[in-house]
């Protein structure tokens, strides 16, 4: 029984998590070949090292979300089946105007009793129009509750508030998960990151010892031939009904092979560097890329300190700064304990993001120090190294799109000559590692299902047209 070969575009998350899911359920002889087209796989999952001390720290994804309390958490079971330890991260105060504000009581001694009922106004609506059932599968055109008002801008829902402070609160709690600005992304999402700071929504973790761990033990488990730094540049249907894969390769310059399956797992923004000479499929996948072209943006300023000198005013895993229209503060250090050095990460997100991310390294660094709380600004004398990180487009501001479609249209944009080509991507659903593992696990189902069933009808095809034997009359 020849195999089926499966190439996948993308060493990320995505790509590898594919392979994964593929090699554990597929009841047929596969064969997987993973195109990618830098040095290294687990794409926006990487942990490195600062150059003067051995301290990790997370260049890309932060973390991950537990929605293990609804009953179902796919990517907690499988950190958990690759025997993953994880810790738990959590944060609850906002920085604004120099004051930490870390409920409900410190905004009405800070702003006012005007500021907080505006709050329990917004916060009350905000649980109305999803609970947390409707928002573990927020993301399903099924489950979206009046999908026509939450797809709606999100911006006028914040020009509702008639106190400054109240809105600005809200602004800063959520600018770093949106990575957006509010008139960009809708009602549905921005309520999405809003609910996600309450703990009956759900919760933070990351791996002990860093997140890359997760793509570094999917690599060491899987069967797959990877090809690093193999940039694929074409895709092509044949007259035998195989797809020719046209790749570079470093070492031997570019190559074409066939395969039976495709699967793209690239992020949404790299999708325009494939070339697809068909006509139809090259307009399939050119409305495939504008229905979710909605760019949003990150910035990563790391910084290694020579103590965690903020432990006397801080001590959760991060903080909402409102430096840089709203950025997330992460204390690196409570992930890798490191009792004599201390290393903060700024997330920086949107507008703010985008327009900085041309800025030298220096700037940036410098950027950082002078937006730290004026009772922290001492710590800048204990500044040893900084890194920073980019991801300009690098994610959603609208994942699933305005309007989420079906699964199957998300995951195959031209099913009738092309229904072996399939997409794989946090922008289909929330633009989350849980998003990543949804999406991967439905297109290796299905292609696991169709490999059944068309290896059952190719048999029954036989079957029934082989020449009957007569036997010998002697």
């Amino acid at each position: 029984m020849r195999p089926a070969r499966i190439a996948i575009i993308g060493g990320g998350p995505g790509g590898l998590m594919t392979a994964f899911r593929l090699e554990q359920i597929s009841e047929i002889p596969i064969e997987i070949t993973i195109f990618e087209a830098s040095e290294r796989t687990g794409g926006k999952i990487i942990t490195p090292s600062f150059q003067s001390a051995s301290v990790r720290y997370e260049a890309g994804a932060a973390e991950f979300y537990d929605y293990s309390h609804f009953g179902e958490d796919p990517l907690k079971q499988l950190i958990q089946e690759l025997g993953l330890p994880i810790c738990s991260m959590g944060g609850s105060a906002c920085i604004l105007n120099d004051q930490v504000i870390a409920n409900l009581d410190d905004v009405a001694m800070q702003f006012g009793e005007v500021a907080r009922r505006e709050l329990v106004r917004f916060d009350r609506f905000s649980h109305d129009v999803l609970v947390p059932e409707a928002f573990y599968i927020s993301d399903d055109p099924e489950g979206v509750i009046d999908s026509q008002a939450t797809a709606n801008s999100f911006e006028p829902l914040l020009n509702e508030f008639q106190d400054h402070n109240a809105r600005r609160y809200v602004e800063v709690q959520i600018h770093s998960d949106l990575a957006t600005e509010p008139n960009n992304t809708s009602v549905r999402y921005g309520l999405h990151n809003y609910l996600m700071n309450d703990p009956a929504y759900m919760s933070l973790y990351g791996i002990d010892g860093g997140n890359e761990r997760l793509p570094q033990e999917l690599v060491r488990r899987l069967q797959a031939t990877i090809q690093t730094n193999c940039p694929v540049r074409s895709i092509v249907k044949t007259d035998l009904q195989k797809y020719q894969v046209t790749f570079e390769c470093d070492r031997s310059g570019e190559s074409c092979q066939e395969f039976d399956w495709v699967v793209i797992a690239l992020p949404h923004n790299a999708i325009p560097s494939l070339e697809f000479p068909e006509r139809l499929l090259d307009e399939a996948i050119t409305r495939h890329w504008n229905r979710y072209h909605f760019p949003a943006h990150y910035l990563r300023i790391t910084l290694l300190f020579k103590s965690r000198f903020w432990h006397r005013h801080l001590v959760d895993s991060f903080w909402m700064l409102d430096q840089f229209d709203g950025c997330c503060l992460y204390d690196e250090s409570s992930r890798v304990p490191e009792p004599n050095m201390g290393v903060l990460g700024w997330l920086l997100a949107g507008d703010a993001a985008e327009s900085r991310v041309n800025r030298s390294d220096e700037a940036l660094i410098e950027a950082a120090l002078d937006s730290l709380p004026s009772w922290l600004a001492s710590g800048r004398w204990e500044f040893q190294e900084g890194r920073v990180h980019r991801w300009a487009n690098a994610v959603n501001a609208l994942p699933a799109g305005k309007h989420p479609l079906p699964h199957d249209q998300r995951h195959q944009p031209e099913p009738g000559r092309h229904p072996e080509l399939m997409f794989v991507g946090d922008y289909l659903f929330d633009s989350t590692l849980n998003g990543v593992l949804d999406s991967a696990d439905y297109v290796a189902r299905w292609i696991a299902a169709e490999l059944i069933r068309r290896r059952t009808a190719d048999g029954c095809r036989s079957f029934f047209t082989k020449k009957p034997v007569h036997p010998e009359i002697h």
